[in-house]
């Protein structure tokens, strides 16, 4: 073989042969692979290829939430310790007569006496039925005669003058007259409680549909809605918190009115328990019900903010 250059011609010698397979080789190696690639390439039999990494997700750590919960559980309880600390210490340091105010651990053995022998569970049993009875149905009336009210505007002229009689009149004070019509039974604590309870919700209630933004009315109006649709779509959602506002307080009303209800004539309920401890000097248990009805009316709150915060839950939350 030979190669032509020009008018030369030289012959191949081994060493250009060596040489040319040596360029090609060095070509093969550098250039890229495409396709299927050659069995040079291929890993070993046997060998399972390595599964690609994948990057961690960096979780939030648990311990911090853990801790922020429990400042914030010892911030919201700060005062309720203190409170408790200086009943524990006041008698006991000669500041108070502990006859009269006996401290803190006193009072709460008298109150697991009274559990134990289940003084407790039926007085507030009774107490519980009493007022969870009144107030169901001071919602039931106090809310749709609110609405009422606030919507038409002729019923609020012909009604307003009747209950701002009704509302400058303490329950308390018609205690008497509702024992007298209705006896010392349940008719009258029931009643006295409804009574106690109904004008809260009813003044809230005609408050919040009377303070509905207009532009949602307009705009409800705009789309040729119904009035059992306007009332569903948009005056009871807008009206939720106030009427809860309203709904609350009259939670702590019933309570409050009941005990003093108890106090006169009942023969079961916190009320009589905390009376007749008094009359028998018996301090602790008379303190030990004043602490459960607190107990009592803080957990029915607590039970209210949940469910104004499950149908309230629409609302876009203020942003500071």
């Amino acid at each position: 073989m030979s190669i032509a250059s020009g008018s030369s011609t030289r012959h191949t010698t081994p060493e250009d042969l060596k040489t040319r397979e040596d360029l090609t080789t060095g070509q093969e190696l550098s250039a890229p692979t495409t396709g299927t690639p050659s069995a040079s390439a291929e890993e070993p039999a046997g060998v399972l290829p390595l599964a690609p990494s994948r990057p961690r997700l960096d979780r939030p750590s648990v311990l911090p939430r853990i801790l922020r919960a429990a400042l914030t559980g010892a911030t919201k309880s700060a005062a309720i310790v203190a409170l408790l600390l200086a009943w524990e210490l006041a008698p006991r340091f000669g500041l108070v007569d502990p006859t009269f105010l006996p401290p803190f651990s006193e009072v709460a053995q008298a109150w697991w006496e009274l559990v134990a022998n289940g003084q407790l569970a039926d007085n507030a049993q009774a107490s519980l039925v009493r007022s969870f009875s009144g107030f169901g149905i001071a919602v039931a009336v106090s809310v749709p005669l609110g609405l009422l009210i606030g919507w038409y505007r002729p019923v609020a002229d012909l009604l307003n003058p009747l209950l701002q009689v009704f509302l400058n009149t303490a329950a308390l004070a018609l205690l008497p007259v509702f024992v007298l019509l209705l006896g010392i039974g349940e008719t009258s604590k029931i009643s006295i409680v409804v009574y106690a309870c109904a004008w809260p919700i009813l003044f809230n209630t005609i408050s919040a549909v009377r303070t509905v933004d207009p532009t949602l009315l307009r705009l409800a109006k705009s789309m040729d809605l119904s009035a059992p649709r306007l009332f569903q779509k948009v005056i009871l959602p807008a009206s939720v918190p106030t009427i809860f506002t309203g709904i609350r307080l009259a939670g702590a009303v019933s309570i409050v009115v009941l005990v003093a209800a108890e106090m006169i004539g009942a023969k079961a309920g916190l009320g009589y328990l905390i009376n007749a401890s008094q009359y028998n000097f018996a301090i602790p248990q008379m303190y030990a019900g004043i602490v459960t009805i607190s107990v009592i009316g803080v957990a029915f709150n607590q039970l209210l903010v949940v469910v104004e915060k499950r149908l309230s839950s629409w609302r876009v939350p203020a942003t500071s």
